[in-house]
């Protein structure tokens, strides 16, 4: 009952956070019209619509055709760089905390077509094999709070980068060149770092950590890493240079330590682990700390490998704690999409695509603030877990944000559709039928 009360009375506090953060970053829209549209699309993009694009979400605003917030995609004035800036800002307002961890991940978005900006057939975990998709890389702030989005990049292959025409047609930038992932990875962690985000820590899967000069680059700063790396990486020891999966073959039984990397769906993630100290890869030795870390399954023996560097020495606990945060970006996929609609956007173009995921990732991150208020404000009540970012979207749709509802709306919307999908039915036979006739 305590904690239906909580909820209840959370109520106008939750649109209170809702008004201060469209507040917040209103100012980046120049006109007052763009930042009403703005704002309406991220209460439409935190609601429980199961698709989301500009005709869903403009209809659950209250708009009467989605032409605005098409607009404010495509073509409307928005400082998008102070945009990214708020949000890093208010994550870090609510989570930053020293001790947090940068987490580098890409993830790709299923796509048909040749014409969405940076597609092509590529290996994209979200479907596990080749695909035709579309590629980016984010980058999560995390900490033992919480953790969201905080900045992403996307990935334009060399089939793109080498097109100009194709680029143009697309609106990519002319000074757009082609980088890899780890070098867009390298751009999202010192862009953060420069802002004075407080983290100690960067974290990645074998794509980041088998890159020289990202590691480079945070030994430099000073910053630690601790990122995965395939079982054939070779690392330098005394006796030279050995695979990564050889050296751990070394190792004597004493040297193994269960430890947790994190709390998972079941409880604590307990793994066997290891660490042996390393040199490093060249004659230009920055002073601190290297490591090889193995983290062996308990019930399969199966081993990953991570290349670890600080700039000075850290308990293995401590080094096991970062790698088991890479998680959270996982997770932060799979919230982001599911919740926000971040792989939702039907938009082709360069500037619509680093518009649309700015306001996912901001939708993202306001309910994982309300979800870590909420438990922080909250009684502690035995036999329920704390309120998830999901539970979240439900209670504030329910008791503060409620779609537009009127008959009349409603029917509007059909209307609109039926014609909008008649004349796209209508332009498309006839571009078949001249595609077809043959010339008398």
């Amino acid at each position: 009952m305590a904690v239906g009360h909580s909820v209840a009375a959370g109520r106008w506090q939750w649109q209170w956070q809702f008004d201060e953060l469209t507040g917040r970053v209103g100012g980046r829209f120049v006109r007052v019209e763009t930042r009403r549209t703005a704002a309406r699309m991220l209460g439409a993009m935190v609601s429980e619509l199961p698709v989301k694009n500009c005709w869903t979400l403009a209809e659950h605003a209250g708009d009467r055709s989605p032409d605005a917030m098409q607009h404010l995609l495509a073509s409307a004035v928005i400082d998008e760089d102070g945009l990214r800036d708020d949000l890093r800002d208010y994550v870090i307002e609510h989570l930053g905390d020293i001790d947090a961890t940068l987490v580098v991940d890409e993830t790709g978005d299923l796509k048909k077509g040749v014409h969405t900006v940076g597609v092509q057939r590529q290996y994209t975990g979200t479907a596990g094999r080749i695909e035709n998709s579309q590629v980016a890389v984010y980058l999560t702030y995390a900490t033992a709070a919480g953790h969201a989005f905080i900045d992403r990049a996307l990935y334009l292959p060399k089939s793109w980068s080498s097109d100009p025409a194709r680029c143009q047609r697309a609106g990519v930038p002319g000074d757009v060149r082609f980088a890899t992932k780890p070098a867009l990875a390298k751009r999202l962690i010192i862009d953060a770092l420069d802002a004075g985000a407080p983290a100690g820590w960067v974290t990645g899967d074998e794509v980041y950590g088998g890159d020289p000069k990202l590691r480079c680059a945070l030994e430099s700063r000073g910053t630690g890493y601790v990122f995965a790396v395939a079982c054939d990486h070779r690392v330098t020891t005394a006796t030279g240079r050995v695979r990564a999966d050889a050296l751990a073959a070394t190792l004597p039984k004493q040297a193994w330590q269960p430890l947790s990397a994190g709390e998972g769906a079941k409880g604590p993630r307990i793994y066997d682990w290891a660490f042996i100290e390393i040199g490093p890869d060249s004659d230009k030795v920055l002073p601190g700390c290297r490591w090889l870390m193995i983290r062996r399954r308990r019930r399969s023996g199966e081993l990953a490998f991570y290349r670890c560097w600080n700039r000075e020495a850290v308990p293995l606990a401590r080094l096991v704690k970062v790698a088991g945060r890479r998680w959270s970006t996982e997770e932060n996929f799979q919230t982001g999409k599911g919740l926000a609609g971040l792989d939702q956007h039907q938009v082709r173009g360069w500037r619509s695509w680093h518009r649309w995921t700015l306001l996912a990732m901001l939708a993202h991150a306001f309910l994982t603030v309300l979800a870590i208020t909420h438990h922080a404000d909250a009684p502690a009540s035995a036999g329920l877990i704390a309120v998830t970012r999901n539970e979240i979207r439900h209670l504030f749709t329910t008791l503060v944000r409620t779609p537009a509802g009127p008959l009349a709306h409603r029917l509007g919307w059909s209307l609109w559709r039926r014609r909008h999908q008649y004349r796209a039915r209508t332009s498309h036979y006839r571009r078949r039928s001249a595609a077809t006739t043959v010339p008398g």
